[in-house]
């Protein structure tokens, strides 16, 4: 690695999660207690619970800064950690959601230059959350926002949701899908056998498989409603090297001709146009050509998943990669600078 490299490219990631303990506890407050569990239940949350919280690293931004640090990274985008479940009250996610916003614009302000900010928001209510992603772009600076899962089984491409969208595109920021827990009925179905353990069966559904196909499902839905239509400017963002989607796209332009969809274009033209995707800390040279040579290098982000993802080579994976440096440096910080506004 030169040391012209070391100068010339800044690196920027998206999809970077925080915790807070106060929106934790307000958060858990509505939640209640949970029923019962059989023995192989409760080992499979532990699991999912020492996933969900990595030790002291949501909380802890000294460690944080020093992993940047070590890796060369520049700036992250924040996003807080799942702070709202559907079981809180509409107007309760109102206030905590706006609560967690102006947090993360504290961090902001404590280490400036090193943090932007994704917006929280309040599914329970759209036409509030609409309001709050623009307070939060307007008046904290933010560059978008990061929807995780569905709200109370409801895929996003829903009518009831597209003020969302609608906002989004007006404020030109983008809208990051992450993935979440899917439904247990689809968890049962799906991803539950007496072949192997309950255990195996909960990370299939969730992290190893289930959740980023259902989080892939979420973009091909929003295609295939017509959004970008109506929502021409408006841009999302798919981790996990998209989803598992990508290598679908022109299968989908087989089945799912204009004749059948009634859409002016092709599913891979709305896909390429309108989706940015990022490595969200899967280290793959493999998927990062493919993305490339599939996508254009001007619709890949970086994003690292942290601290759930922590790889220590996050600036030679990019910097010894085969991609010219024109390439490299789109991807590193040039369209997070484009698309999020982030300066470096």
């Amino acid at each position: 690695m030169s040391d012209d490299h070391s100068i010339r490219f800044k690196i920027i990631t998206l999809e970077e999660h925080y915790a807070d303990q106060r929106i934790m506890d307000a958060n858990s407050a509505f939640n209640g207690s949970r029923p019962p569990m059989k023995p192989e239940q409760e080992e499979a949350m532990k699991l999912l619970m020492s996933r969900s919280f990595p030790g002291p690293e949501l909380l802890d931004f000294g460690e944080r800064l020093r992993y940047m640090d070590r890796n060369r990274i520049d700036v992250q985008v924040l996003s807080m950690t799942s702070p709202v479940s559907a079981l809180v009250p509409a107007t309760e996610q109102v206030r905590i959601c706006r609560q967690a916003n102006d947090i993360t614009r504290q961090h902001m302000d404590e280490y400036p230059g090193r943090f932007m900010g994704f917006a929280t928001l309040p599914m329970a209510d759209p036409a509030a959350a609409a309001d709050e992603l623009e307070r939060c772009v307007k008046e904290l600076g933010f560059c978008g926002t990061m929807l995780a899962g569905r709200y109370k089984g409801r895929f996003y491409n829903e009518a009831e949701f597209f003020p969302i969208f609608e906002r989004a595109a007006g404020l030109d920021v983008p809208v990051y899908f992450h993935p979440a827990l899917i439904p247990m009925e689809v968890q049962e179905a799906y991803y539950m056998s007496d072949a192997y353990s309950y255990v195996v069966g909960s990370e299939l559904a969730s992290a190893a498989y289930g959740w980023h196909s259902e989080v892939g499902i979420q973009v091909v839905r929003l295609i295939l409603s017509g959004i970008f239509d109506k929502l021409p400017d408006l841009k999302v963002i798919s981790g996990h090297w998209g989803e598992t989607i990508p290598a679908f796209l022109e299968r989908m332009d087989t089945i799912l001709s204009r004749d059948i969809t009634g859409l002016s274009r092709n599913v891979s033209e709305y896909y390429k146009d309108h989706v940015y995707i990022t490595p969200s800390g899967i280290m793959s040279s493999d998927q990062l050509e493919y993305i490339v040579k599939l996508m254009g290098a001007d619709h890949v982000m970086y994003a690292i998943d942290y601290p759930y993802m922590k790889p220590d080579n996050v600036y030679e994976f990019l910097m010894e990669s085969t991609l010219p440096d024109d390439e490299k440096e789109l991807i590193a910080y040039g369209n997070a600078a484009r698309i999020l506004k982030v300066v470096v």
